[in-house]
C-alpha cells in the first residue's frame, strides 16, 4: 500500500467513525427488541405437546412433496446461513475499531444485534431439514463445519466501503433466493416451509435497507471514495458467501454444484444477480452522481452499463442437463 493509498484508508475511516450515531440509529429502528422477534420453536413442532410426533409426522409427509433439486438448494442456503460466525469475525474485524465486544458504540451495537437477528435462519432451517427426514445430516453438518474452518473472503481488501456494498449486494441476494425457495415450497404444496422462507426474507429485506442506508450516508460524505469502492467490487465480481463450502468426498465442487441448481430452479440466477446491480445503481443514484472529481465519471459510466452487460451474459447462459445432488438422504421413510 502506497502512501497515497494508505492516506484513503485512513480517510474512508475517518467516514465510518463518523457515522457512529447514525449506525446506532438504525439498530433502534430497523433492527427489532430481541422480545418482538419470531423464534424458530415458532414454525415448528413443539416437543413439549403430547401431538409433537403427530406433527413431525405431518411435517415429514409435506416435506416429502418437495423436489430433490429444491431440498438441495434449501440445504444450500441453511449451510450459507450457518457460516454466521465467519460473517461476524469479518465484520468485527473491519468495523469495531475498539475490539470491544459489549462496546455502546454503534458498529459494535450493530454487529452483535444484526448477528443476533441472522442467527435465528440457520437455526430454523437447520432443524426443519432435521425433522424432514429429507437429508444426511451428518453429511450437511460436516459442511457447515468445513465451510466455517475454511473462513470466509469477501475479497473487499478490508476496506470498509467496499465491505458495505458487499453485504448490500448479499442480503438482498439472500432475500431473493429465500423468497424464490418459498414460492418453489409452496407449488409443492409445503406451506409451512414456504412461510419459514418468506419470514427469513422478511429480516433479510430489512437488513439490505439499513445496509444500503450506510452506503448512501457514504456517498453523500465521500461521493468519489464511495463510487470508486463501488466501481472496484464489481469488477471483481461479487464472490458468494459459501465459495469455500467443501466436503472432501465428493469428486465435483459441491459448491458449483449447488450454485448450478440455483440457477436451474430459479433459486438464484445471473439475472438475479444483473437485477441487484441494477437496483444499487438505481438506489444510490449513480447516474445523477455529482460532486465527482476527474476520471471518476469513468466508473460512474462503467456501472450505470453493468447491469446491460450481466443481462447479455444471462441470454447466454447454459446450465448442465445433469447436476450433483449432495446431501440427500433415502427418499424412503417410515415413521
Amino acid at each position: 500500500m502506497n502512501t497515497k493509498e494508505l492516506q484513503e484508508y485512513h480517510d474512508r475511516f475517518d467516514v465510518i467513525r463518523s457515522m457512529d450515531s447514525f449506525v446506532s440509529e438504525a439498530v433502534d429502528n430497523k433492527l427489532l427488541d430481541p422480545d418482538d422477534c419470531w423464534q424458530p420453536t415458532d414454525f415448528l413442532p413443539d416437543m413439549e405437546k403430547e401431538d409433537a410426533l403427530d406433527e413431525v409426522k405431518k411435517l415429514r409427509e409435506r416435506a416429502a412433496n418437495i423436489p430433490n433439486t429444491v431440498i438441495t438448494s434449501l440445504v444450500g442456503n441453511m449451510i450459507t446461513e450457518e457460516a454466521l460466525p465467519s460473517y461476524q469475525t469479518y465484520f468485527s474485524l473491519i468495523f469495531n475499531e475498539d475490539k470491544e465486544v459489549t462496546s455502546d458504540k454503534g458498529w459494535a451495537r450493530w454487529s452483535r444485534a444484526w448477528t443476533a437477528e441472522e442467527n435465528r435462519h440457520g437455526d430454523l432451517l437447520n432443524k426443519y431439514l432435521y425433522l424432514s427426514g429429507r437429508c444426511d445430516m451428518k453429511k450437511v453438518e460436516q459442511t457447515i463445519h468445513r465451510l466455517i474452518y475454511n473462513g470466509f473472503d469477501p475479497d473487499a481488501e478490508k476496506d470498509p466501503y467496499q465491505s458495505i456494498i458487499y453485504t448490500s449486494f448479499q442480503e438482498r441476494a439472500t432475500k431473493i433466493s429465500h423468497v424464490n425457495t418459498g414460492k418453489l415450497a409452496d407449488k409443492a404444496g409445503d406451506t409451512v416451509l414456504s412461510r419459514i422462507c418468506k419470514q427469513i426474507a422478511g429480516d433479510e429485506a430489512r437488513h439490505e435497507n439499513a445496509y444500503k442506508s450506510f452506503m448512501t450516508e457514504i456517498f453523500k460524505k465521500d461521493p468519489n471514495g464511495a463510487i470508486a469502492a463501488f466501481e472496484k467490487m464489481m469488477r471483481k465480481q461479487i464472490s458468494m458467501p459459501a465459495m469455500l463450502m467443501d466436503d472432501q468426498e465428493s469428486k465435483s465442487n459441491i459448491f458449483i454444484d449447488f450454485s448450478a441448481i440455483t440457477q436451474k430452479i430459479g433459486v438464484y440466477t445471473t439475472w438475479d444477480y444483473a437485477a441487484i446491480i441494477d437496483h444499487l445503481v438505481k438506489y444510490w443514484k449513480i447516474e445523477t452522481l455529482t460532486g465527482l472529481q476527474d476520471g471518476f465519471t469513468k466508473a460512474q459510466d462503467y456501472l450505470c452499463r453493468l447491469s446491460d452487460r450481466y443481462k447479455r451474459i444471462a441470454e447466454r447462459m447454459k446450465v448442465p442437463e445433469e447436476i450433483n445432488l449432495h446431501w440427500l438422504s433415502n427418499p424412503k421413510f417410515s415413521f
